[in-house]
């Protein structure tokens, strides 16, 4: 679960940010909440990003795919998509997620798929799906980010997350 992923990024977005010191792949791997679930971000863009996690280690007493692994997953997918859209000059905050659950999973994969509601200057929506490997809906979530202005503090962190 904590090897090293290979995400798509478009190579202008690689650049902007190893301009910056940041190794844009690098902060989507090991030590984040993410990967101690098992999330793999496998596409990201502005446009869309989208990951997956097993249901396996993150599920409930019921032995159900777990309401806030879902939200985990959601929040990832749509934090990324507003930080990719909002450019190496902004960071993204999430400040609301909703997420309704639909049906339950028991084993395998789920995989979310986040796609842009808005985006604009200060803050970016983004609705995200997911689904088991059935392609039936497990949950529905959607993210609203601030994006604010990147203050040295921030830069140095993501530099030693890089």
């Amino acid at each position: 679960m904590g090897e090293q992923q290979h995400v798509k990024f478009p190579q202008e977005v690689i650049d902007e940010y190893a301009a910056l010191g940041v190794d844009l792949p690098g902060l989507f791997s090991a030590g984040h909440l993410g990967t101690r679930m098992g999330v793999q971000i496998v596409e990201a863009s502005a446009e869309r990003v989208v990951g997956t996690m097993p249901v396996e280690g993150n599920t409930q007493p019921y032995g159900l795919l777990h309401g806030g692994a879902s939200a985990v997953l959601a929040e990832t997918l749509g934090s990324v998509g507003s930080m990719l859209h909002a450019g190496s000059s902004k960071i993204a905050v999430g400040v609301d997620l909703n997420c309704t659950h639909h049906r339950g999973a028991r084993a395998g994969l789920v995989t979310g798929v986040a796609t842009p509601l808005h985006r604009g200057r200060s803050t970016a929506t983004y609705e995200i799906v997911i689904s088991d490997e059935a392609g039936r809906r497990v949950c529905s979530a959607r993210l609203t980010c601030l994006l604010r202005d990147v203050n040295p503090s921030d830069g140095e962190h993501l530099r030693a997350m890089g």
